[in-house]
């Protein structure tokens, strides 16, 4: 029998380090138990041969509310990425920024081939409306799916599937747009409101920055727990014995621990990262396909935002293909060729990184994004499978689940 203490948080994700900075502020004894070598659940970057690999290419968003509630932003170094994406169709490369951030890019944007003026600026004012209207109103809005929602908006088949779908389908990782319309405003609040922008250090720095103010010694790698119950957590160590176990590890491995947890669709996500002399943009901006052709969902020169991510006089491409079937990296290497206009032949493939669990499903209904955290008994559930699939759902799910604990422990 190992020690007692009041909380044992099961998974050191964002969400499990998210409860635990909240439980630790609040006093209450705690215990963090992860299974593998390192925190940060499916945030993580490998260190090769000088580059920074994330697993999967992922950004960090200024604007989710939550974020600046944990870490100094400010000291995570972000490269900031244009606030737009570039549209191949053809032999045309269209720029379209956010000319609120990009003041000088408004007239391109005005003028780009894609969709029509009126597209562009039925868009702008959905964007808008989701930047500026109180959440609360937001989300009480008819739900629908993301694309039901931006046909209601007035928006061509045109924009949606040479602009909007490629690059949506990338951030939800869901081709058809089958996400709820209230994620989509969310997301389309965040982007609105932030600048995108990966830390210096790659994105494993976001757990890191989280867990620094967390004493060491209450945190446990490699300890896999092998079952939970109301007031007790299994490790091959032996039991905890507990006031509250919260299980935060990813919706899986959740569904395994608490019976009778509702199964999650995972949607898959391949990113391929190739190493150049010559970067292929001098920009740091995201390249969708406008073509239709469905391979890539975008790509983009990484050490253009952050040049820490490459050695010295190397540059690093990452490209990112929805799906559980990833295509082969020859034709990856084909489709960047179509993609940015230039040979690729002396492009150096370093490695395909494959996520078969890299993001929750959201489809209708998801309501107010605020799954029940609280299974009764003592026993409680984060990550971002319980509020919206992003790194800001894994932060606020983790805070939230750790108020309902303190709730419940507290004296009546």
């Amino acid at each position: 029998m190992l020690a007692e203490t009041d909380v044992v948080i099961v998974g050191g994700g964002l969400a499990g380090l998210a409860a635990a900075r909240r439980l630790h502020r609040a006093g209450v004894p705690w215990r963090l138990l992860e299974a593998g070598d390192r925190l940060g659940g499916r945030v993580a970057t490998d260190e090769v041969d000088g580059y920074l690999l994330d697993r999967g290419f992922q950004v960090l968003n200024t604007a989710y509310p939550r974020l600046g509630t944990l870490v100094d932003v400010d000291r995570l170094d972000l490269g900031r990425f244009t606030s737009g994406v570039l549209v191949r169709r053809g032999d045309r490369l269209d720029r379209l920024v956010n000319p609120l951030r990009e003041p000088t890019g408004a007239p391109r944007t005005a003028t780009a081939d894609v969709g029509s003026l009126l597209d562009r600026l039925r868009f702008a004012a959905l964007a808008t409306g989701c930047a500026t209207l109180p959440v609360n109103r937001l989300l009480a809005a008819p739900e629908t799916t993301s694309e039901a929602a931006l046909r209601r908006a007035g928006l061509s088949d045109t924009i949606i599937e040479e602009l909007l779908r490629p690059f949506l389908s990338g951030v939800f990782i869901d081709r058809e747009l089958e996400t709820s319309s209230h994620v989509l405003a969310m997301v389309l609040r965040s982007f609105a409101r932030g600048r995108i922008g990966l830390p210096a250090r790659g994105m494993a720095a976001l757990p890191r920055a989280i867990a620094d103010p967390l004493p060491a010694d209450l945190i446990e790698l490699d300890n896999p727990v092998a079952e939970v119950a109301p007031g007790r957590v299994r490790t091959q160590a032996g039991d905890i014995v507990c006031r509250a176990v919260v299980v935060a590890v990813d919706p899986p491995a959740a569904a395994t621990l608490v019976p009778g947890l509702d199964r999650v669709r995972m949607h898959s996500y391949t990113t391929y990262y190739h190493s150049t002399d010559t970067p292929p943009l001098d920009e740091p901006i995201l390249l969708v396909d406008g073509d239709r052709r469905e391979l890539a969902a975008n790509t983009v020169v990484i050490s253009n935002a952050a040049p820490t991510y490459a050695p010295a006089g190397r540059h690093l491409v990452a490209t990112s293909v929805v799906g559980p079937q990833p295509p082969p990296e020859p034709a990856i290497r084909r489709e960047l060729e179509r993609l940015y206009g230039r040979s690729t032949a002396d492009w150096t493939h370093l490695t395909t990184v494959a996520i078969p669990n890299a993001l929750p499903a959201a489809p209708p209904p998801q309501g107010r994004l605020r799954k029940p955290v609280a299974l009764g008994e003592g026993l409680f559930v984060a990550g971002d499978h319980r509020d919206s699939p992003s790194i800001q759902g894994a932060l606020a799910s983790g805070w939230r689940t750790a108020g309902e604990v303190l709730a419940a422990l507290r004296p009546s």
